[in-house]
């Protein structure tokens, strides 16, 4: 019996294994290929671009501090892999008038071609009890963590539509998974970025476009270090029973996810097990995320 049930599962899992390429997307190739990164400048955003072009990719950059761009350029340059790429730098404020989203993307697309693969990683955090938190904050942080990953979004989707291809990255939080004590007004943001990730791989998987949504831990950048200094006791304690990972390491799985059209990305086993959770009715662009669901959807049924 045993053998039986041992043979079924190699069986079943050889079955998956040459099914899989007929389901999930074909895989992006970033050699030539153009990648737009939002808060490019620092942390995440400047790893994440990093990674692509050591894998061949042409880079621009997008954030407001033109210092910050200049010097990420010149770092980002140190890894070229032939002598035709290339990494423009743009300074605008995604967060803030849409009409220079635009314009930003289309000067972008006209010295490097249409956009592959956008990165939307322009994001901040406050934290602070509700009632302590000045009202403005709430404000803020939708239009920089939200807004200001609908204007891009929404500048590029015309030419992949057009196209037939692309990826679109949006760089939440585990944050953005569960509500977490002294991130009101983070959470929410975050919280926003899958409901937008979710509807819009809807409407955009008939064209071969791809969604990813990232749920980075807490990651040694210089905006974790910024946060930390306002965080509540209570926020610090639960941010304390994990440890903190590398923005480098968080970069090359979000390329990874991104370029392969996984919906969900998460860091390391934590990361997977929180998805697992709370990925719901996520859509699934592969086996493994079919998977993912189905386990959850088993576990509840199990304890109900």
């Amino acid at each position: 019996m045993l053998l039986l049930a041992a043979a079924f599962i190699v069986a079943f899992v050889l079955l998956l294994y040459m099914v899989s390429p007929l389901i999930s997307p074909k895989p992006l190739a970033l050699p030539g290929a153009h990648v737009v990164v939002t808060g490019g400048s620092s942390g995440i955003g400047k790893c994440i671009a990093i990674e692509c072009y050591k894998q061949g990719a042409f880079i621009t950059l997008v954030a407001r501090d033109e210092n910050k761009l200049l010097q990420a350029k010149k770092e980002i340059e140190k890894h070229s892999i032939n002598d035709k790429q290339v990494v423009l730098c743009i300074s605008v404020d995604v967060s803030q008038d849409y009409g220079q989203v635009e314009n930003v993307i289309k000067q972008a697309q006209e010295k490097l071609g249409p956009v592959d693969m956008l990165v939307n990683c322009a994001g901040t955090s406050v934290s602070g009890k509700f009632e302590d938190l000045e009202i403005n904050y709430f404000e803020r942080l939708m239009n920089i963590n939200y807004l200001g990953s609908v204007y891009p979004s929404r500048a590029v989707i015309t030419t992949m539509k057009e196209r037939r291809m692309g990826r679109i990255v949006f760089v939440s939080s585990q944050a953005g998974q569960l509500g977490l004590f002294g991130f009101t007004a983070y959470s929410s943001s975050k919280f926003a970025l899958r409901g937008l990730a979710e509807a819009l791989q809807m409407e955009v998987k008939p064209y071969n476009i791809y969604i990813t949504i990232a749920y980075p831990p807490d990651t040694d950048t210089p905006g974790f270090a910024e946060e930390k200094k306002t965080k509540p006791l209570e926020t610090q304690l639960i941010s304390e029973t994990s440890s903190l990972c590398k923005p480098e390491q968080v970069a090359k799985q979000i390329v990874k996810d991104a370029t392969q059209g996984n919906f969900n990305s998460s860091i390391g086993s934590d990361g997977y097990m929180l998805s697992s959770l709370t990925c719901g009715m996520s859509p699934v662009t592969s086996i493994t995320e079919g998977l993912q669901q189905e386990d959850t959807t088993s576990g509840i049924l199990n304890i109900i």
